[in-house]
């Protein structure tokens, strides 16, 4: 079971200068309230009721919104290279600990829930963690709900982004000389604080702000934050925008996810105006390899685009998805699972296309995507079928709890 609380370790970790340099399975000695439980574990003493006053490892990479879709697959992919990561998450909503499952007995995985907003929770977990690199991803991220809820996402995208990145500061000042110069703070961005473009042309990372959604608006504000921080105190920032993410375990009231419950439930696909809207889809795990790249090897006070030049008209996205849904689980009737697409009112501000010049990481940072449509695409509908309780919505979820969800009418774009 996941252990919650002020924080939780999973497997051996080692504190304090004791322990020798690069070794990261030995058991450690920790010393509390003037007693010492002896060599152990982590995990044990935790066990035993003992606190770890200060985590220290080789590299440390704290990932804000690391429960979420994409800090959970980044988190995935830096446990599998043999990183130490410390996941941050609120566990708000769309957060599910379930993300973490095929890494939480690795030994180089931990976890805090805390809110970014709480900037002494913040600096007691940097200070006990000491990180080498911070991936900035905890962010309210669904447009329709910052249509009605717009408050929310100030609250979380801006003043959370400025509590991180004051507590940053404060934490990056005390480090010494190499510590200084290696640490990182990637903050994730998105393609929407572009604004919209025509049937043709491309952001690229000298485009002016122009966001058309209160959630675009509010990452915009926090991009200018990260910027302004780099600028005025030098603490190395680098900013990075990406187009649409899709992949295993996203949260499942997003485009994939949702079609896919529809489709097998039966029921009305909906489509926003008639699905002429255009957006750049990459796949989860491309964009953590990007950031993978940007955190070692970005230079500080820069942003960089990431995208997979995969195209695709919503409605015609909607459909391939359900073109994989007819070779894989066919309805009984034959019918396509593309009979189901009803088209509903339009989002209000829908932007009509983004799409990114990422020739920037491509030269500078040797980063491409690996990840191609519809290959790609077909295999996350595989995963979907072989793991449908990740089709569940909210609702859904809370009524086998007993809870009760607020009504939600999204609508695909």
């Amino acid at each position: 079971m996941w252990r919650e609380g002020e924080f939780s370790i999973y497997g051996p970790v080692r504190t304090g200068a004791e322990y020798p340099h690069g070794d990261r399975t030995k058991p450690i000695s920790i010393t509390v309230a003037g007693r010492s439980p002896g060599r152990t574990s982590a995990c044990d003493a935790l066990a035993s009721g003992f606190s770890v006053n200060r985590l220290v490892c080789d590299l440390v990479h704290l990932i804000t919104g690391g429960a979420g879709f994409i800090g959970s697959a980044l988190a995935r992919m830096l446990v599998g290279s043999g990183e130490t990561v410390v996941v941050l998450d609120k566990l708000t909503y769309a957060a599910d600990l379930r993300r973490l499952d095929p890494i939480r007995d690795s030994g180089r995985l931990l976890f805090e829930k805390a809110d970014i907003c709480d900037g002494e929770a913040v600096t007691r977990i940097l200070a006990r963690y000491a990180p080498s690199v911070i991936l900035h991803l905890a962010a309210e991220s669904h447009v329709d709900h910052s249509i009605n809820r717009s408050g929310t996402f100030v609250h979380s995208n801006v003043v959370g982004t400025y509590q991180l990145l004051h507590r940053t500061l404060e934490y990056w000042l005390g480090l010494g000389e190499p510590a200084c110069k290696r640490f990182r703070f990637v903050h994730v961005s998105t393609d929407e604080v572009y604004g919209a473009l025509g049937a043709t042309g491309v952001f690229s990372e000298k485009s002016p702000f122009a966001p058309n959604s209160p959630y675009a608006a509010s990452k915009a504000a926090a991009d200018h934050l990260a910027r302004a921080w780099h600028r005025t105190y030098e603490l190395p920032v680098i900013v990075t925008s990406c187009s649409n993410n899709y992949g295993p375990y996203q949260f499942p009231e997003k485009l994939v996810p949702t079609v896919i419950s529809a489709a097998l439930g039966d029921r009305p696909i909906p489509v926003y105006g008639r699905g002429e809207n255009i957006r750049d889809w990459i796949h989860v795990d491309d964009h953590a390899r990007a950031l993978l790249a940007v955190s070692q090897r970005g230079r500080p006070g820069e942003r960089y685009n990431i995208g997979a030049a995969s195209e695709r008209r919503n409605l015609d996205f909607v459909r391939e998805i359900c073109a994989v849904l007819d070779r894989e689980a066919p309805r009984q009737d034959d019918r396509s699972y593309a009979d189901q697409i009803t088209f509903v009112a339009d989002r209000r501000g829908h932007d009509f296309r983004y799409a990114l010049d990422t020739s920037k990481i491509a030269a500078e940072l040797n980063w491409s995507p690996r990840e191609q449509l519809p290959h790609a695409l077909s295999q996350t509908v595989i995963w979907y079928l072989h793991n449908r309780e990740w089709l569940l919505t909210r609702r859904e979820r809370d009524a086998l709890h007993g809870e009760r969800s607020p009504p939600t009418d999204t609508a695909i774009e």
